[in-house]
């Protein structure tokens, strides 16, 4: 199904911060929108500050996207758990987020166009 998912280019500038730390910057983040779910974020790697992710035991399953690889993020005073995720080997349908980081939104994550 592919028209389920589309993946394009997110217009301008986005950034990622955890615990008050930017985490990364991009002009080259992508924005995937599935069904009717919200769009999701998608930074490459390269942009991110990949020393404050740490690879977790955790992954998940999207019958669209295929297997998740998630990672902590760790801050000054904590680690927030499973709040970053990949898709290392996508589906045809999701290959354009190969090699980007996808963050959960949640109280100390914001992911925001500047």
């Amino acid at each position: 199904m592919v028209d389920h998912i589309t993946i394009r280019k997110a217009a301008g500038t986005w950034s990622v911060r955890a615990g008050g730390a930017v985490l990364g910057e991009s002009a080259d983040a992508l924005e995937l929108v599935e069904g009717d779910y919200p769009p999701v974020i998608y930074f490459p790697r390269s942009d991110i500050a990949m020393a404050f992710l740490d690879p977790s035991d955790k992954t998940s399953h999207c019958p669209h996207k295929g297997d998740a690889r998630y990672f902590s993020v760790v801050t000054k005073s904590r680690t927030l758990e499973n709040v970053v995720w990949s898709y290392e080997e996508p589906k045809e349908a999701a290959a354009g987020v190969k090699d980007y980081l996808a963050f959960h939104n949640v109280d100390e994550v914001t992911v925001e166009q500047i």
